[in-house]
C-alpha cells in the first residue's frame, strides 16, 4: 500500500530526524537520491547538460546538492537563482561552485534552459500556495518549449500538497522525486497530472501509522476480496438487489445487473421495469415486479442506475436495513436527512458533475478541490463516498486516510461504465466488505477492467463487465 502524509505530519517527522543526525545529514540523504534519479533518467551523465531553477528554500538545497553530485560526475550544472545568494541555501551554493556548477539569474536563464537536457525543479517546497510567481512562471514556460527532461524535487511548483489542487500556473514534470513518503498532491488529480513519474526516496523518516490517503495496491485488494468455502452455498456467499432501470433506459438495469453478477455475490434480485431485458441477457437473475419490499431477502442493494423519476422505489431502499449503494438517479431522489439518517452502512458513487449538485456548487469546484469535496460529502451525508474521475477517491464519515485509485483509463469514460461499477460494488456489499472496502475493491478492479478491455482502444460498458473476472485474477494472483 502506498500512503501519504500532510505537510505538517511530515515537517514534524523531519523535525524529528534531524535531531538525531548530524546536521545537513538529511538533506545529504534527499540530495543523494535525486542526484542517482536524474543521472537514470539521463542515462549518461559526462557531458549532459543540466538546469537546476532554485528557490529559496529547502527544496532549492536540495537541487543545489544533487547538482554538485552531477557536476562532479562530468555534467555541466547551470543553477537559475531565483533569489538573491545571500537568500539562497547557503551550503548547496558552496557545494555547487566547488564541484565546478555555474550560477546565473532568471533573465539570463533562456538560453541555457532551451540547451538544457535535463532541468530540475527546486523553485517551492510542500508549503508552496497559489501556483507560480510571474518570474518562475516565466521559467517553467521556457522549459516546457525546451523539450527538456523536468525531474520535480519533492513535487512539482505551483501544486498544492495536501489538497492536490492547482490554482495557477504550475512545473510540468516528467519525474517527480520526492522524500521520506508521498504527499497527497503526487497521488490524485488535478496535481497529479503534473506530477510525472514518482520516484519515492527513503530517508528515514518516523511517521504515524494512519497516513492522510492511501492507495491500494494487488495485494492489499486480493486480501478485500471474498472466497467461498466448501460449505458456500449461494445464499451464504449473499445475495444483492438491484433497483435500476427504467422503461427509458432498461440498459442500465442490464448493466449493472452484470456488474453485480461478477462481484462475488451468490445471486442477484433484480426489482424494476427492465425484467424482461435483464433476463434476456442474464437469465441467472431472480426477477421480481413487486417492488424492494417484497423481493425477498438481500444482503445489500443497489439503487439509481436509469431509475428516472422513481422516487418511491429509491425511498423504499433506503428504508431497509442492509448496506445501500446510491447511485445516479439514486443521488438525485434521495432525501439528505433520509440518508443521514441510517443506521445500515450507505455507499454513495457519484461523479463530478454529482458531487456539485449535491454540495451545490459548481462542477469546477469539485474537480478542483476533488479531495476536499469527497470529505464534505462524506461528512454531510454520514456516508461512505465513492467519487469517480481519472482518480477515483472514497472517503468514509468516520474520517481516517481517504483512499485513492488511479487503475483506471480515459477509455472508462464512457455511458454504463458507471452502473457496471455500482453493481459490481453492490455485490461486494452483499458479499459482506465493509462500504469502504467495497468501494476500493470495485473501483480497483473496475478500472483494471478498463485498462484491459481497451487496451490503447475504445471499449463499451459490457467490455468492462466481462473483463472484471480477469481483473479479479490477475489481483489473487498477487497473493501466490
Amino acid at each position: 500500500m502506498r500512503t501519504a502524509y500532510s505537510v505538517e505530519t511530515v515537517r514534524a517527522a523531519e523535525r524529528e530526524l534531524m535531531a538525531r543526525l548530524p546536521e545537513g545529514a538529511l538533506m545529504q540523504r534527499a540530495a543523494a537520491g535525486l542526484a542517482a534519479a536524474c543521472a537514470d533518467l539521463l542515462g549518461r551523465v559526462y557531458g549532459r547538460r543540466v538546469v537546476l531553477l532554485v528557490g529559496s528554500g529547502d527544496n532549492g538545497g536540495d537541487a543545489l546538492y544533487a547538482g554538485a553530485r552531477l557536476a562532479r560526475r562530468g555534467a555541466g550544472v547551470t543553477a537559475v537563482l531565483l533569489a538573491p545568494p545571500e537568500r539562497t541555501h547557503p551550503g548547496g551554493l558552496a557545494a555547487l561552485r566547488r564541484a565546478g556548477g555555474f550560477v546565473t539569474v532568471p533573465g539570463r536563464a533562456g538560453e541555457w534552459i532551451a540547451r538544457a537536457d535535463l532541468v530540475m525543479d527546486g523553485i517551492v517546497g510542500i508549503g508552496g500556495k497559489g501556483g507560480l510567481r510571474p518570474q518562475a512562471e516565466a521559467l517553467a514556460d521556457a522549459v516546457e518549449r525546451s523539450g527538456a527532461a523536468v525531474v520535480a524535487v519533492d513535487l512539482p511548483s505551483g501544486v498544492e500538497a495536501d489538497t492536490g489542487e492547482v490554482r495557477g500556473a504550475a512545473v510540468r514534470a516528467d519525474l517527480t522525486v520526492t522524500f521520506g513518503t508521498h504527499k497527497p498532491a503526487l497521488l490524485i488529480d488535478p496535481a497529479r497530472e503534473y506530477a510525472g513519474t514518482v520516484r519515492l526516496v527513503g530517508i528515514g523518516l518516523g511517521l504515524p501509522p494512519v497516513a492522510e490517503l492511501e492507495a491500494l495496491q494487488h495485494v492489499d485488494v486480493a486480501r478485500l476480496l471474498p472466497r467461498p468455502a466448501a460449505e458456500s452455498d449461494k445464499y451464504r456467499r449473499g445475495v444483492v438487489g438491484i433497483a435500476a432501470g427504467s422503461a427509458r433506459y432498461p440498459g442500465a438495469a442490464v448493466l449493472a445487473v452484470s456488474g453485480a453478477l461478477r462481484g462475488g455475490a451468490g445471486a442477484v434480485r433484480y426489482v424494476g421495469p427492465a425484467a424482461d431485458a435483464v433476463i434476456a441477457r442474464f437469465p441467472e437473475t431472480l426477477v421480481s415486479d413487486q417492488g424492494p419490499a417484497k423481493a425477498g431477502r438481500v444482503q445489500a442493494w443497489v439503487v439509481g442506475p436509469g431509475a428516472g423519476d422513481d422516487a418511491a422505489t429509491v425511498a423504499q431502499v433506503l428504508d431497509t436495513d442492509v448496506p445501500v449503494l446510491l447511485d445516479a438517479d439514486g443521488l438525485r431522489l434521495a432525501e439528505r436527512d433520509t440518508v443521514r439518517g441510517r443506521t445500515a452502512p450507505t455507499l454513495m458513487t457519484p461523479h463530478a458533475g454529482e458531487a456539485a449538485a449535491l454540495l451545490g456548487v459548481r462542477r469546477e469546484e469539485v474537480e478542483g478541490a476533488r479531495l476536499a469535496a469527497v470529505r464534505e460529502l462524506a461528512a454531510v451525508y454520514r456516508a461512505t463516498v465513492l467519487l469517480k474521475g481519472s482518480t477515483t477517491l472514497v472517503a468514509d464519515s468516520g474520517g481516517g486516510a481517504v483512499r485513492v485509485n488511479a487503475t483506471g483509463t480515459g477509455w472508462l469514460a464512457t455511458a454504463g461504465s458507471g452502473d457496471v461499477l455500482s453493481g459490481f460494488a453492490g455485490s461486494l456489499l452483499a458479499s459482506g466488505l465493509s462500504a469502504p472496502d467495497a468501494g476500493s475493491a470495485a473501483a480497483y478492479l473496475h478500472g483494471l477492467a478498463g485498462r484491459f478491455a481497451a487496451s490503447g482502444a475504445p471499449a463499451g460498458a459490457h467490455d468492462i463487465a466481462e473483463r472484471l473476472p480477469q481483473a479479479w485474477r490477475d489481483v489473487r494472483d498477487a497473493l501466490g
